[in-house]
C-alpha cells in the first residue's frame, strides 16, 4: 500500500506543479510553440501518466470494504447524477476548444496573441464556483465497489481535487482581481448549498 500511496501522490503533486501559476506566467512570457502547444501536452502527459498508477492499483491483491448494494443504490444513482449533472451544465459553460488546448494551438498555427477567456457568472456557475471538480468528488465515491486499494486512492484524490481547487482559486483571483473575489464571496465553492445566486458584479 506504500508504493500505491507513494504513486498517487507523486502523479497528483506532478500534476500541479505542472500547472501552477508561476509556471504558466512563464510559458506565457516565452509564447510561441510553447504556449500554443503546452495544454494539449499537458493533458496527454496527464493521462499517459495516469495508466501505470490505475494499473498497478488493480493489479495488487484487493479486500473488498463495501459495495452499492440494496438501499445503497439510491444514494449511489443520486451522487451519479450530481456529477452528470454538474458535468453536464459545466461543459455549456467552459470552452472545450480551449479548456483541451485547441484554440491555444489554433492561435498559434495563425499567428495569433493568445486570448484569455473573460469571466463569466451564468448556468451552473451561479450555483457553485468549480462543478467539475465538485462533479469529479461525487464520481470518485459512486464509481465502487470500494476496496482497501481503491479507499486510498479515493481518498488521496479527493484531497487532491480539493487542494487543485484552492490553487485554482488563488490562480484565478491574481488574474481576474477584485471581480472574482466578490464572486467568491456570493456563491459557493464545492457544495451548492446556496441555491441560485444572482451575482452582483
Amino acid at each position: 500500500m506504500f508504493t500505491l500511496a507513494l504513486l498517487w501522490l507523486c502523479w497528483c503533486v506532478l500534476h500541479s506543479l505542472l500547472i501552477t501559476g508561476r509556471l504558466n506566467a512563464w510559458i506565457n512570457k516565452k509564447g510561441g510553440l510553447l504556449q500554443g502547444s503546452y495544454r494539449i501536452g499537458y493533458i496527454l502527459f496527464s493521462i499517459i501518466s495516469l495508466i501505470p498508477v490505475l494499473w498497478y492499483q488493480y493489479a495488487l491483491p484487493q479486500k473488498l470494504l463495501f459495495s452499492w448494494q440494496g438501499w445503497w443504490r439510491l444514494p449511489q444513482f443520486l451522487l451519479l447524477l450530481y456529477a452528470l449533472v454538474l458535468f453536464w451544465y459545466g461543459k455549456k459553460n467552459y470552452d472545450m476548444n480551449y479548456f483541451l488546448g485547441l484554440t491555444q494551438w489554433r492561435q498559434y498555427r495563425r499567428g495569433k496573441a493568445p486570448r484569455r477567456l473573460p469571466f463569466r457568472c451564468s448556468g451552473v456557475l451561479q450555483y457553485v464556483r468549480h462543478p467539475w471538480y465538485s462533479g469529479g468528488i461525487a464520481l470518485l465515491w459512486a464509481l465502487g465497489p470500494i476496496t482497501d486499494a481503491g479507499l486510498l486512492g479515493k481518498f488521496i484524490l479527493s484531497i487532491y481535487l480539493i487542494i487543485g481547487t484552492l490553487l485554482e482559486e488563488h490562480k484565478l483571483k491574481h488574474e481576474l482581481g477584485e471581480e472574482y473575489r466578490r464572486y467568491c464571496r456570493q456563491v459557493p465553492m464545492l457544495i451548492p448549498w446556496k441555491g441560485k445566486v444572482v451575482f452582483k458584479g
